[in-house]
Order: C-alpha cells, then structure tokens, then sequence
C-alpha cells in the first residue's frame, strides 16, 4: 500500500473508531469485526444515483441477512480512485470478501490482487473484469447485451422505419461496461447500409451530464431518428431532452436498465425498447457465490443473470417492480 493510502487508512479508522453506528459511509468500525460479530463483507459500488445499483444493494443485503452475515456498502460516487482505496482499507480491517462493481476494470485489478494475496476473496459484479485472481464473475455479458438491442434495432428499422435510421449513441467513455454495449451494439447494426451513427456523446454515468449531451447531439443533428443509451442514466438524459425539444413523435430512443420513467416512455411510445437485467439478482448471486467460496467451496468463474428486451408488448410484467 503506498503512504498516500496508507495515510487515508489511518484517518478512516480513526474515524470508525469513533464512531457508534456499525456503518458510516461504507467503513466499518471495531465493533463491526468484533469476535462474536458476523462475517463481514463488503461491497464496492459505482454509484448510488442510479436505481440499478442500488437494487443490486438490496439483493446483496438481503442475501447476506439470509445467511447471517453482515454487509457494509461503500459508494465512490463515480471515482475509480475511491474504490481501489476503499479495497485498501477493507483489505486493512480484515473483512472477509469483498464485491465490487468497477469503475476502471484495469486500474482496480492492482486491488484486487492485493485483496487476494491478503488471502480475501472478490466476487466481480456487472462489470467484466480482464483475467485475475477474483473467483466469479457475476452479470451479463455487455458485449452480448448490446448485440441483442442492436439486433432488435435492426430489425424495427426495417419494420418500422423503412429500412433507415440515423442514430446517436449516448454512452459513458469512463465505464468500460457501456463500452462494451456500445461496441455489441453498433457491430450488430452493421449489417444495414441504412443505418448510420450521427454521433457518439459522453454523458459520463451521470444523468444531468447524459441529459446535456444528449440536447447537443439532437441540436447538432435534426435529421436524427433514433438514440441509444447505453445505461440508466444515459437513458433517462435521453429521455429527458427529447421531451424537453418536443422530438418525441421522431426520434425512438433505445437502451438499458428499465425505471418508471422509462415504462411511461413506452407508454407514450418514444421509447421503443429497453434492455433489462436483474440488478437485485447480481446482487443476491454474488453474495452467495462468496458465501461458498468462503465455506472452502468452488464456484462457477462465470455466473451470468438473463436479461430481457422490454417494449410495449410485455412492459406489463414489469410495471409491479416500479410501484
């Protein structure tokens, strides 16, 4: 560990210490890892804006109350530097798994093999890490997923929209999870001349980002009829700036991770589809794969969890997991 984050270590413990809740802003304090307290675990997250990532908290949670062990979350608000120091400091109080869903899946593995050789076992959620010494890989596989939207895309063009398209791509340049839908997205629309990409956008996982650069692509392109979004925030920013430049009648929007929000853009039908995973299932199923690596037994190196197109022909199901 380098001074720097050593520094950072003994200014968090110092404050758990103090500290009379077993949780404050994801560090643990000495009652926490007590003798007679549970197994604790700790969990990495991106962000805690977006309600993905905190359905995949709750399945966590709700799986490590089931096996009586106890989780403490810790939110980098976006920063991969946040998450390899909160790797650090966990590794420093001995917990005894760590989840994490990265930000930068190169930047982090220097951690993660730390954590490793600290003989602490990591469990990779969502986004897909490059080889290393963390035991599964729990999620879908984004490529795949952006093939799948890309190929329904595909298909409502030709349905729907005479055999043409010109679309914009609201990404996340930092998230190496939304480049990879971005890349399984725009190889499978390469088998339509018709379709052509105005402009790819960076709303930078951040929704009042995603939204700003989804206004500039539409402003910069008015003969656009579609977008992509390639995660929540991104999608509810698309959203948002075609309502907000009255673009709903021609412009189609796509992307991942359903809200209500987006259930009432199928509704009025601007949104067209959306790619849904299970968050909450990542969630429980990482838990528990690290319940079983810990009790000494072997698990899958890749889990995945299904995913699903939703549009106005089945949005129905969904309409309960948002009320």
């Amino acid at each position: 560990m380098s001074f720097h984050a050593s520094t950072r270590f003994i200014r968090t413990l110092a404050c758990s210490l103090s500290a009379a809740a077993l949780l404050v802003g994801g560090v643990l304090t000495s009652g926490a890892m007590a003798k007679d307290a549970p197994p604790t675990y700790a969990l990495v997250q991106i962000n805690q804006q977006a309600l993905f990532f905190n359905l995949m908290n709750k399945g966590a949670q709700e799986a490590a109350k089931e096996s009586g062990k106890s989780l403490v979350i810790f939110n980098a608000n976006d920063n991969p530097v946040a998450q390899n120091d909160a790797i650090e400091n966990y590794i420093q109080q001995g917990v005894k798994g760590i989840l994490v869903d990265a930000i930068d899946v190169n930047g982090i593995m220097p951690a993660i093999k730390e954590a490793a050789d600290a003989h602490i076992p990591v469990i990779a959620i969502d986004a897909v890490l490059p080889d290393g010494p963390h035991k599964s890989q729990v999620g879908v596989d984004n490529v795949k997923g952006g093939k799948i939207l890309g190929d329904y895309f595909t298909d409502y063009v030709q349905k729907n929209m005479g055999g043409k398209a010109k679309i914009g791509i609201v990404g996340a340049l930092n998230s190496a999870i939304q480049n990879a839908r971005q890349k399984g997205f725009e190889d499978a629309i390469k088998v339509n001349p018709g379709i052509n990409v105005a402009d790819v956008v960076d709303g930078r996982n951040i929704q009042d980002d995603a939204l700003t650069a989804a206004e500039n692509l539409i402003t910069g392109n008015p003969d656009m009829t579609a977008i992509y979004a390639t995660g929540e925030p991104a999608l509810l920013g698309a959203m948002a700036a075609v309502v907000n430049q009255g673009r709903q009648g021609d412009i189609k929007v796509f992307g991942w991770d359903l809200t209500a929000q987006a259930i009432t853009g199928i509704d009025q039908g601007y949104v067209a589809a959306v790619l849904q995973q299970d968050p909450r299932k990542m969630g429980s199923e990482a838990l528990k794969a690290l319940n079983a690596v810990t009790a000494g037994k072997s698990v899958e190196k890749t889990i995945l969890v299904p995913a699903e197109v939703v549009t106005k022909a089945n949005v129905d199901t969904y309409r309960p997991l948002f009320k």
